[in-house]
């Protein structure tokens, strides 16, 4: 009898938990599908751009590549990365009940990137001449200062765009962001088209496509907060209270950057070694479409971070830390799951897909042997993007920063130039390296998150939520 009692009871537990982690699933699905949707919209606009100067010459397609990447490593990228101070600000705020707070948090935000823009807006002025020093073509770097300048309205309205995101994926309201995202994809593609070939603007023309597109985005956002009632209660008024928030903010914000950007910042780092070996145009090729592929993996990686960060910083506001267990191990699966697909379509046409980017053979081939590497940091990618979605989440972003700078600058840099230029194994060694970071990133990040206290964060989290400025 007692045997029966305890299957019975061992039967209701397991669907209990059974219902509890497709409720999860369920929650987790339907904040991550949308994001990968509008992340993949937003990662289109730089598709976009580079394909229209690509139809002009072949001095504005380098030029545009080059700048692309420096304003991105220098500025959006950082602005980005900042944004994860939102995430845990208004993500806890929302649990715990402070609707007032999201919108204070979201001000102080917005303020915090203007003046991060400033010094950024130095950069990009004098980036000719950045360039020429570290032996660039003089009329490449002109023409990439040029259209670097144009992006400068870009940037502060990304100033007010990445806070502004943070705020509806906090609240698990991503359908604006989605149309929004779209409206301007296409607005940014007729406007290219007609600045680029009609007014004969060249790759200027995309610069301030880019530029309006992204105030477009600003604009549609702001008014879906004024108007629609699914914000009713998290907006507020702009208040001094939003300068009373600038240290608590800069505290989670700056580490929250150094996790995004430390990574970043340490591929472009292999790129730039790769040029430094006997045949600079071979490997440099096959290392910018493995990165390409990369990033367009990443867009999906980005997305269910980002759905993580939402459930957990929601639960923790909320005092749930038995619910954060379960939105971490659900998670994994779905990352676990999406990694295991994309590997295997991968990996199954790792002989065919590198024509998607060129013909030459030599680099097919180069890229097919490549696969099983990129395949590797495919999956712990995946990983570490719900292993930083829990960091920016709970709020432990210096932690993140410092894992993060040990595994790819202590490890992933020293052992990819060792194998790249000691060993001979040039581009492969180097991402060898990109993948000892990525497994060492990945290691550290799963010990600290199993060792979490997550009582003792949903406590942090409330306290937090509850003492905003005032």
């Amino acid at each position: 009898m007692e045997i029966e009692e305890g299957s019975e009871t061992g039967k209701w537990e397991w669907e209990k938990t059974r219902r509890t982690l497709m409720v999860e699933l369920k929650k987790m699905s339907s904040i991550a599908a949308p994001m990968v949707a509008t992340t993949v919209l937003q990662y289109l606009l730089q598709v976009v751009s580079v394909m229209m100067v690509g139809h002009v010459n072949q001095l504005s397609l380098s030029s545009v590549a080059i700048a692309t990447s420096l304003t991105n490593v220098s500025g959006f990228s950082i602005l980005s990365g900042m944004a994860g101070g939102v995430e845990t600000l208004c993500g806890q705020a929302f649990g715990a009940g402070q609707f007032e707070n999201l919108g204070i948090y979201t001000y102080t935000a917005v303020l915090s990137l203007a003046m991060v823009c400033a010094p950024i807006t130095i950069v990009w002025i004098f980036l000719d001449k950045i360039l020429i020093h570290i032996g660039q073509d003089a009329a490449i770097s002109i023409e990439a200062r040029t259209y670097a300048l144009w992006l400068i309205p870009a940037l502060f309205g990304s100033a007010i765009l990445k806070p502004l995101t943070r705020f509806f994926q906090t609240q698990s309201i991503i359908s604006p962001m989605i149309i929004s995202s779209l409206i301007v994809l296409c607005f940014h593609g007729i406007t290219s088209w007609v600045l680029v070939f009609k007014l004969a603007l060249g790759s200027v023309g995309t610069a301030i496509a880019f530029s309006l597109g992204t105030w477009l985005n600003v604009v549609i956002l702001l008014c879906f907060v004024k108007f629609s009632s699914a914000c009713e209660k998290t907006r507020v008024p702009f208040s001094k209270k939003a300068f009373l928030g600038f240290r608590e903010f800069f505290g989670l914000a700056v580490p929250s950057a150094a996790m995004v950007c430390l990574k970043w910042w340490a591929c472009e780092v292999f790129v730039l070694l790769a040029g430094l070996f006997p045949n600079p145009k071979l490997e440099t090729s096959v290392l910018s479409i493995c990165l390409t592929i990369s990033t367009l993996h990443f867009t999906i990686s980005y997305g269910l971070g980002s759905a993580t960060s939402t459930r957990v910083s929601n639960e923790l506001g909320a005092g749930n830390p038995k619910a954060v267990r379960f939105s971490v191990c659900t998670a994994m699966i779905l990352a676990v799951t999406e990694a295991l697909i994309v590997i295997s379509i991968l990996f199954g046409c790792r002989y065919v897909f590198g024509y998607a980017y060129t013909h030459d053979s030599a680099i097919v081939h180069y890229v097919s042997a490549m696969t099983p590497l990129l395949c590797a940091s495919i999956f712990t990618d995946s990983l570490q993007a719900v292993l930083s979605g829990v960091a920016k989440g709970s709020g432990w972003q210096r932690v993140g920063a410092f894992v993060n700078l040990g595994a790819f600058y202590l490890v992933g840099i020293p052992v990819g130039v060792v194998l790249g230029f000691v060993v001979h194994l040039k581009a492969k060694g180097l991402w060898i390296g990109i993948v000892g970071g990525s497994i060492v990133q990945t290691i550290f990040l799963s010990i600290i998150t199993a060792r979490t206290d997550w009582k003792k964060q949903a406590t942090m989290a409330r306290e937090r939520a509850f003492d905003a400025p005032s």
